[in-house]
């Protein structure tokens, strides 16, 4: 009987368990009521959005764009017929509406309360004989701060600089009194409170972080700008740090691509080359949601061979997109043209898209975001990434092989098929896979080598691994032609070509 029990409640969990993982991120996360951030990404980061009618501190060093992500929250409300305020206590208002107009940010509607400090107060020279200054500034700072917000009722408020607040405070005691005490009236206002913070090492903010109901960081680090979550109150949010960018239109946000988190009902096809040997060669082809290698050393075809798949996907009116990090686009147009692949006509009908990414101008993050709108907007079925090195190499940031891990897997729930590019430094001698460790990557490796033949350099094609089917065991001679891409015959008589020590074998009637 016990046993039975402990099996029913074992089995009770489980169900419980499959049925949580059965939920969406947005559908377990998103029930509390939330207020948008205005930018999207951030957004997806916190599952929908801050809480509404909680307080949360943005904390980064002086340029990391806390003020630019507060002018898109209050901004926002705008948008959404709310009524904002945005108390400053450093910047001066002209100063910050002059700013807010050159980011394209419509300010007009929200309500400024300006506490910085004038010029007057300078010239003035203002001395305190009996009272402390905290004691002094403290009531007439914070009475304004009780009209505006009784007058306006605002639903969003925006404060920089809380830890201005320090000052005003005669002990860290009645700072961290004071503090909460604040909060809590403006979110017994029905206010949704986005407040900065300007901790240093000296004068560090870990009481701010106590008393807010969330904490998001902002790093400016040489590897370029990323943005944090650290605490979140009331719900879940995707950890770690993702990727942003200050533009000249504001904040952009780039969440690290989860492939859990992505998914897609994947119907198992084949995608045939086009080339009846090539396919005998696979077993018909390269099916759906797979990773595929073409590994080989340089100018031996394994990009032409990726857009032979993706023109004949293009006759079945299907989009397929190829990311060079080396060659430029129209030096492959022109040299696929030259092979009849007709790149330019496919590019102009909409049924590939040929994307040059620059060097060093841009994080995984940001690449895995243009790689997903081609996918989940554009309908993508082949994505080809030319080629691993140039990815490792062109983009910025730590932990580079693991990003290429992540989007690999995702465009597999998704169903796409992926292409990766991957040259071998060694032109001849013994064959390698990769001179990266990406294999383990792959469903199917597909390789190409030169091969020396009667004093005439010759290129050939094998399959070293498929997942999903079988696949031909010998090596066939493949060969770039002005008609299109050519595979001979299976070459039986050859041995020792992935040695690199090549010998013909001789059969029983005719000496080679």
């Amino acid at each position: 009987m016990t046993n039975s029990k402990t099996a029913l409640s074992v089995e009770g969990r489980k169900s419980a368990q499959s049925q949580r993982n059965l939920l969406t991120t947005e559908e377990t996360h998103v029930r509390a009521p939330r207020v948008s951030t205005g930018i999207e990404g951030l957004d997806e980061i916190l599952y929908g959005g801050l809480i509404e009618k909680r307080a949360y501190l943005l904390r980064g060093g002086p340029g990391c764009g806390k003020t630019t992500l507060g002018l898109h929250f209050l901004t926002e409300g705008i948008e959404k017929g709310e009524r904002c305020v945005f108390i400053t206590m450093g910047e001066p208002e002209t100063e910050l509406r002059a700013n807010a107009e050159a980011l394209g940010f419509d300010m007009d509607q929200v309500h400024f309360l300006d506490l910085s400090p004038n010029a007057a107060f300078f010239t003035e020279m203002q001395t305190y004989d009996i009272f402390s200054p905290a004691e002094v500034e403290r009531e007439p700072v914070t009475q304004q701060i009780l009209d505006q917000i009784g007058k306006i009722k605002p639903q969003r408020v925006f404060l920089d600089a809380m830890t201005q607040f320090r000052y005003l405070a005669s002990d860290p005691f009645q700072f961290r009194k004071q503090v909460l005490s604040f909060l809590r009236f403006l979110v017994e206002q029905d206010s949704t409170v986005l407040f900065t913070s300007e901790g240093t090492i000296a004068v560090p903010d870990d009481d701010l972080q106590f008393m807010s109901d969330g904490v998001i960081h902002l790093h400016f680090k040489p590897e370029g700008r990323t943005i944090s979550v650290t605490k979140f109150r009331g719900s879940d949010f995707r950890s770690g740090d993702h990727a942003i960018r200050l533009t000249d239109t504001g904040m952009l946000v780039f969440p690290r691509l989860l492939p859990e988190q992505h998914n897609r009902k994947v119907t198992r096809e084949t995608i045939a080359s086009g080339v009846p040997e090539m396919d005998e060669l696979l077993h018909g082809g390269l099916e759906r949601g797979t990773i595929t290698i073409f590994t080989g050393p340089t100018g031996v075809g394994k990009t032409t061979l990726g857009l032979q798949f993706m023109k004949e996907a293009a006759g079945r009116g299907e989009r397929s997109v190829v990311y060079t990090f080396e060659e430029m686009q129209e030096t492959l147009m022109q040299r696929c043209e030259s092979v009849n692949i007709p790149v330019r006509s496919m590019v102009e009908r909409g049924t590939l898209s040929v994307v040059q990414i620059e060097p060093l101008h841009f994080t995984p993050d940001e690449f895995a975001l243009m790689v997903r709108t081609e996918v989940e907007k554009n309908q993508a079925a082949i994505v080809m990434i030319d080629s691993i090195a140039g990815y490792s190499v062109s983009l910025r940031g730590d932990n580079v092989s693991t990003q290429l891990h992540a989007l690999c897997k995702y465009l597999q729930n998704m169903g796409t098929a992926v292409i990766l590019v991957n040259e071998v430094q060694s032109i001849a001698g013994e064959f390698h896979v990769s001179d990266l460790a990406i294999s383990y990557l792959a469903d199917n490796i597909v390789f190409l080598r030169y091969l020396e033949l009667k004093g005439e350099i010759r290129k050939v094609i094998g399959v070293l691994k498929k997942r999903l089917s079988n696949f031909e065991r010998t090596l066939r001679e493949i060969e770039m032609t002005r008609y299109g891409i050519k595979v001979g015959r299976p070459l039986t008589n050859l041995q020792g070509i992935l040695t690199g020590r090549i010998s013909f074998i001789k059969d029983s009637n005719k000496e080679e």
